[in-house]
């Protein structure tokens, strides 16, 4: 067995392991090595194991060293999931081994592993995070049917305004909403140009949705990714059209309803902090919270990070981020959102 660094070369047999893999996610595709080190300048180490010539396990890891945010190593930053994919236990332990090897020289804080389930129980894990999934029926009226009666009304009600979906070709739009809606919620936006290199490098697995009026009005739009037989929406927002009509609402159902019609049968929500709005959100939805297991090894710090909004010592800050002109926070979110991973 041999360790190597993932280059160019290799995209189609790391990607042969992943799709070949009943645990690997989305966030394990190696075009996300490109993605981040073009979008965000961030030094990015995928390794993995090799046996006669066959990959036998993975570990993307990307290392964010920020003055205001820390010293990072992390499987997968800007994913929410990722973690080692091995077959056997002893190429499990060689991919491990060299991220701590790793963590070690770079001096990190800690290295970081966004595991779906638990995978090394000795390690701390963050109990704060979850995800929803669901399996879809296959028709629109079953799946309409699964939705709670009272978020049944509320996609019915966008449906009664008159709301349209349309997928775009490109991410203006579907920018405006997000950017909007992030900085309504006191989080600094990632740049355009993120969302221009996702669409451009996932291509047919990357659909960006967007939700208008009867009047052609930008309401909603969301980034969806496609893997497998799963859809994830994943970035998405709105106007301040979408409250009165209904738009989020309409806009999640718009992705159900366009994924069943093209075979899709998982619908996963995504990750949100136990408590939140978003969290409350999807559970109106009929989604069960699925823990999320952030296991941690600890290098140079003594404690778990909590870069996370429900900090209390963010609280100024993210009420005076929500002040903020919208065009002011495009361009000062982005400088800090790159380090946001």
């Amino acid at each position: 067995m041999q360790i190597k660094n993932l280059d160019q070369n290799g995209f189609e047999q790391w990607n042969d392991f992943v799709f070949s893999s009943d645990s690997a996610t989305f966030f394990h595709r190696a075009e996300w090595k490109t993605v981040i080190e073009k979008s965000f300048g961030h030094t990015t180490y995928y390794f993995f194991v090799e046996d006669q010539g066959k990959i036998i396990g993975i570990l993307p890891l990307v290392h964010i060293k920020s003055l205001l945010f820390g010293n990072s190593l992390s499987s997968c930053a800007f994913c929410v999931y990722g973690g080692i994919i091995a077959k056997n236990e002893q190429a499990y332990k060689l991919l491990d081994d060299k991220a701590c090897e790793l963590a070690k020289e770079l001096k990190v804080d800690h290295v970081e592993m966004r595991n779906r389930v638990q995978l090394t129980p000795e390690r701390p894990y963050k109990k704060l995070y979850v995800t929803f999934r669901k399996e879809l029926a296959d028709n629109d009226d079953a799946n309409m049917q699964q939705i709670p009666r009272k978020q049944r009304a509320m996609v019915r009600k966008g449906i009664k305004a008159g709301l349209q979906s349309g997928v775009d070709s490109d991410v203006e739009r579907f920018y405006a909403a997000y950017s909007e809606s992030v900085r309504n919620l006191g989080t600094p936006v990632f740049p355009k140009k993120y969302f221009h290199i996702l669409m451009e490098t996932f291509q047919q697995d990357c659909e960006v949705l967007t939700i208008v009026n009867s009047e052609n009005q930008l309401v909603a739009s969301v980034m969806s990714f496609f893997f497998k037989d799963e859809v994830l929406p994943y970035y998405g927002g709105g106007t301040s059209l979408a409250r009165s009509v209904q738009g989020n609402d309409f806009m999640y159902w718009e992705v159900m309803r366009r994924a069943t019609e093209k075979g899709i049968r998982v619908f996963d929500y995504g990750r949100s902090k136990e408590g939140t709005g978003s969290y409350k959100f999807k559970r109106h939805w009929g989604f069960e919270p699925e823990p999320l297991f952030y296991e941690f090894h600890l290098v140079e710090s003594d404690e778990l990070p909590d870069i996370n909004p429900l900090n209390p010592k963010y609280q100024m800050f993210i009420a005076a981020w929500k002040k903020l002109p919208l065009p002011v926070s495009q361009i000062v979110g982005p400088i800090l959102a790159k380090d946001l991973g």
